[in-house]
C-alpha cells in the first residue's frame, strides 16, 4: 500500500515549473495522496518572466490524473483570508478530508540592500512568508482536529537559521516561520497534529535561478562564476533538486515520521547557515 492513500493533501505555490511545491504534489500524488495543488499570479521562469500559472497548474493536474492520481488545481492567493477559507473547504468537498498541508508558497520581497528596502516589501514578505502560512494552519486545523490528526510541512530555508547579507525580509520572516512551526508542533500535538519545517539550501528552482541571475547582474560577473561562487560552500558541491526536497517533505507528512514534530529540518547538502 502506498504510504499516503487515502489522505489529501493541499500544496501551495505548486505552478513553477522547477519548484519545490510541483515536485512535491508529484511525490505525494506518487505515495497515494489526493492533492490540491494552489498557486497565483503566474510562476517566475529563471529569467523572472511571467508564466500562466493556471495553464501551469491545470499542468500538474493532468500529469497526476494521467499518472493514475487524483488531483484538482485551486486559485489561491495566500494572504486573501477568503481564498484559504474557500481553498480548504474545496479540497473537503471534493476528497472529504483535509489531512496535510504543504505551506510552501514564497515571496522574494524586501531581498537586496537593507538600508534600501521599503515599508511595502517589508509588509509584501510578511504577508506571503508569514501570515499567510498562519492563516492557512488556522483554516487547515480544525478539519485535522475532526479526522483525529494531521500533518503540516512549513518550508522555510536555511535562511531560517542563519543569515547573509542581501536577504533582509525574507531572512526574518523565515526565522519566524520556525517559531509558527514550533509554537503548531506544541499547541496541537495533543491532538495529533505533527508541524514540522524543512529548510532547502541552494535548490535549482526557478526562484534560486532569479536570485543566482540577481547577484551576477550586482557583481558584473557571468552566471557561471555566481554558481561556482556559492556552490563551493556546499558540502556536497552543488546545488540541490527539487526532488530532493519533496522526498524530505513526503517523510515528514508520513506515519514514518509519526512522532517527529517540531523540527526544522535542513535538505542542504551541507551548506553553511552564515551568522
Amino acid at each position: 500500500m502506498q504510504a499516503l492513500q487515502g489522505k489529501t493533501a493541499i500544496v501551495t505555490g505548486a505552478s513553477a515549473p522547477n519548484g519545490i511545491g510541483r515536485a512535491t504534489s508529484l511525490q505525494l500524488a506518487k505515495e497515494g495522496a489526493r492533492v490540491v495543488v494552489t498557486d497565483m499570479d503566474g510562476a517566475l521562469d529563471s529569467k523572472g518572466d511571467r508564466l500562466n500559472k493556471l495553464d501551469l497548474l491545470q499542468g500538474l493536474v493532468g500529469e497526476i490524473n494521467n499518472a493514475g492520481g487524483e488531483a484538482i488545481a485551486v486559485e489561491l492567493d495566500v494572504t486573501s483570508k477568503s481564498d484559504i477559507d474557500q481553498c480548504v473547504l474545496k479540497a473537503e468537498q471534493s476528497f472529504q478530508s483535509v489531512d496535510i498541508l504543504v505551506n510552501n508558497a514564497g515571496s522574494l520581497a524586501g531581498t537586496g540592500d537593507f538600508l534600501n528596502t521599503t515599508a511595502e516589501e517589508w509588509v509584501t514578505s510578511f504577508n506571503v512568508n508569514l501570515l499567510g502560512v498562519m492563516m492557512l494552519c488556522q483554516a487547515a486545523i480544525p478539519h485535522m482536529r475532526l479526522a483525529g490528526g494531521g500533518s503540516i510541512v512549513n518550508v522555510g530555508s536555511t535562511g531560517s537559521l542563519g543569515a547573509e547579507p542581501g536577504f533582509g525580509a525574507y531572512t526574518i520572516m523565515k526565522h519566524g516561520l520556525i517559531g509558527l512551526t514550533k509554537l503548531i508542533a506544541a499547541e496541537f500535538g495533543p491532538d495529533n497534529i505533527r508541524c514540522n519545517a524543512v529548510c532547502p539550501g541552494y535548490t535549482e528552482t526557478d526562484m534560486h535561478m532569479a536570485v543566482n541571475e540577481r547577484l551576477a547582474a550586482e557583481q558584473n560577473v557571468s552566471l557561471e562564476a555566481i554558481k561556482q561562487k556559492r556552490y563551493e560552500t556546499v558540502a556536497m558541491r552543488r546545488a540541490g533538486k527539487p526532488a530532493e526536497v519533496a522526498k524530505a517533505i513526503s517523510y515528514l507528512v508520513s506515519d514514518s515520521a509519526e512522532y517527529v514534530t517540531g523540527v526544522a529540518l535542513p535538505v542542504s547538502g551541507g551548506v553553511p547557515y552564515g551568522i
